[in-house]
């Protein structure tokens, strides 16, 4: 009976560990800034997250969970992730429409999540 209780107490314990999860942080000092002011710079990644170019280990990183972070609006993202997610999906719909929308296309066929972003990160152009 004990080692049931243990195992009950062990199963719990790794569920709630997993709920709490988050995505690695090895990432986070990237320099955005330095990306999203260079095309040459910024192109790979976009292009890595469409499947169409090489991929570096951080786009990796990045490609293996957008649809994720854009379902759940980055719940596992740490706080600097959910600064970045907000300035690069906020610099590509103001600045790099056609990747914004090849990338909506991939990722959120049926624009159920990024509607919310374009509401809150679309500067008036004008």
């Amino acid at each position: 009976m004990k080692s049931a209780t243990a195992l009950l107490v062990l199963t719990i314990a790794a569920f709630a560990a997993a709920q709490n999860e988050q995505y690695t942080d090895k990432f986070d000092n990237v320099n955005l800034d330095e990306i999203l002011s260079n095309k040459r710079l910024l192109v790979p990644y976009i292009k890595c997250a469409l499947d169409q170019g090489k991929c570096t280990a951080d786009g990796k990183e990045l490609k293996s969970h957008i649809k994720e972070a854009l379902e759940n609006y980055c719940a596992k993202c740490t706080e600097a992730q959910k600064d970045g997610t907000r300035r690069v999906i906020g610099h590509l719909i103001n600045n790099e429409p056609q990747y914004w929308e090849e990338l909506t296309n991939k990722y959120d066929k049926d624009r159920k999540y990024v509607e919310k972003y374009e509401s809150e990160l679309k500067t008036i152009q004008g």
